[in-house]
């Protein structure tokens, strides 16, 4: 009757509705329906491809795979001792439906405790989340992720179904969820690949997966977290081909940029890149170790997580679980005949003092951590139990950082800034920007997705500890002093960095106020 050797299950099921004037019955429909699987054993329900459930109107419905079964039909009636309206449904979605209805109604007579009936409800949703539909859609949203350029996927239960919405150039953008598979199976999906515990629904869990998406593997890192109306979980995309890492490509000012390679020449001392979580660090410190990789250079990394993988270089994942902490794997380096050191965060005081002695006897040390300013570096050192004099002779430069939005080349519009500009928003006084002067801002298209940028650049401010600076690096001096003797030494804020980039017409005022601070 039907030629469907070229069309999908969801296709001939169309056909065979069609055909025969009948209703289509959608994995959706099924699964926010009250399921009637109580009145038949699931071995029939399985072999005769059908779903019994009742509509919104208390009517019982029976979804079909093969309406023709007159056989299934007059059984179903009989069970259920009434009249059902017939629907088509494909082959597969009444598996899934089957498996995440059953399931939930073992669940609910589950008593507490691992038991028999717990196991079958895992079986269960294990079983869902390998179904077709689950996998098409789990693969459909990491697709769409890879699309946009997205960092991260949030995946977020609610009350009204799943929210999920994807970090792209550093803000959150919701994107449609998908309905043909429930939230609960997507997050068991999720947990199979990165090899998580999906019995453990209480607790949060972190895993790791390497996902094929067309031709390229991304790696992501999974963080899932419990809430009142299911699992939530964070995907983190790492991009295997993330491109050559070049210092002009960071974005830095000329003067910034020939005091991190001055920086990197000499053969010991302490480099410090500083920002909060999402400000481009990891990226900032892969790339200054692809500048010192060769050959004649021996460099080691602990990294939480590796999120770069760099040939020729020796990295290591921080495990806390079995006792590999940041402190435990820097011991070990210093064991190894390294040249360069890279501790992804100095977390605390032991990580701060040994990597400060490592700088001390003969290793370059490069590290991050979370102050909102370069000159906040050195106190945070300090509270942190390093001894000033000890940071006066290993720091040599400390470079903060934040990401700002590139404006779309495409559709980037010009305009002067006017005096009612300046009225209505006086930090753009603060900025030094003026009444005539030309600023670009953003408008949309479909390169960008109608957001009106594309991609995202540094703005940076560096401090060579050295002259006045260094001897400001004592117990009991605040970050202030500490920034206005490199602000006398030629320091650039990253405001002003911002400030020269929206001149340039490479990100717009709104950009520049929202992530640094005027100061």
């Amino acid at each position: 009757m039907f030629e469907a050797s070229d069309m999908s299950a969801h296709d001939f099921a169309a056909e065979v509705a069609g055909d025969f004037d009948l209703p289509r019955a959608s994995l959706a429909d099924m699964l926010g329906a009250q399921a009637l699987g109580a009145h038949f054993s699931e071995r029939f329900l399985r072999e005769a491809a059908i779903f019994p459930f009742a509509d919104a109107a208390g009517v019982a419905r029976l979804a079909m795979a093969d309406p023709a079964d007159e056989d299934a039909r007059r059984a179903a009636e009989i069970a259920l001792d009434a009249r059902v309206e017939i629907a088509v449904a494909s082959f597969e979605d009444i598996a899934s439906a089957l498996t995440a209805k059953l399931g939930e109604t073992v669940v609910e007579g589950a008593a507490p405790g691992r038991g028999a009936a717990e196991e079958e409800s895992l079986d269960n949703l294990r079983d869902l989340a390998s179904g077709a539909p689950v996998v098409r859609a789990f693969d459909a949203i990491v697709e769409k992720a890879v699309d946009l350029r997205a960092s991260d996927i949030h995946l977020e239960p609610g009350r009204a179904g799943l929210v999920v919405r994807m970090r792209v150039d550093g803000v959150l953008r919701a994107v449609a969820a998908p309905a043909e598979a429930p939230p609960a199976a997507l997050i068991s999906r999720l947990k199979i690949l990165s090899g998580l515990n999906i019995a453990e629904r209480r607790l949060p869990q972190d895993g790791a997966a390497r996902l094929k998406v067309g031709r390229n593997e991304i790696d992501v890192r999974v963080s899932t977290l419990p809430t009142p109306h299911g699992e939530s979980a964070v995907i983190r995309l790492l991009p295997r081909d993330r491109g050559l890492l070049e210092v002009p490509k960071l974005g830095m000012r000329a003067r910034d940029e020939r005091r991190i390679r001055r920086a990197l020449e000499f053969p010991n001392g302490m480099i410090v890149i500083t920002g909060p979580t999402g400000s481009g660090k990891t990226t900032t410190l892969a790339t200054l170790l692809s500048a010192l990789n060769t050959p004649a250079v021996k460099i080691l990394t602990i990294e939480d997580p590796i999120e770069y993988e760099l040939p020729g270089i020796v990295q290591a994942q921080v495990r806390a679980s079995i006792g590999l902490t940041f402190a435990a794997a820097m011991r070990a380096f210093v064991r190894q005949d390294p040249d360069v050191i890279m501790v992804g965060e100095v977390r605390d005081k032991e990580t701060a003092e040994i990597a400060v002695h490592a700088a001390l006897t003969g290793h370059l040390v490069l590290t991050t951590l979370h102050t909102e300013t370069a000159a906040g570096a050195m106190p945070r050192l300090i509270d942190l139990g390093v001894e000033p004099f000890l940071l006066k002779s290993t720091l040599r430069l400390v470079v903060a950082q934040r990401l700002v939005r590139i404006l779309c080349e495409r559709c980037r519009t010009r305009r002067a800034l006017t005096r009612e500009d300046i009225e209505r928003d006086p930090r753009l006084g603060l900025l030094g920007l003026l009444a005539g002067e030309m600023v670009c801002e953003p408008k949309g298209c479909e390169r960008c997705a109608g957001v009106g940028f594309r991609g995202r650049v540094g703005v940076f401010e560096a401090i060579d500890v050295e002259g006045e600076t260094r001897e400001h690096v004592r117990a009991g001096v605040d970050s202030h002093a500490i920034e206005a003797a490199a602000l006398r030494a030629g320091m650039t804020t990253m405001t002003v960095d911002a400030t020269e980039k929206v001149r340039a017409g490479i990100t717009s005022v709104a950009e520049a106020l929202r992530v640094t601070a005027i100061r």
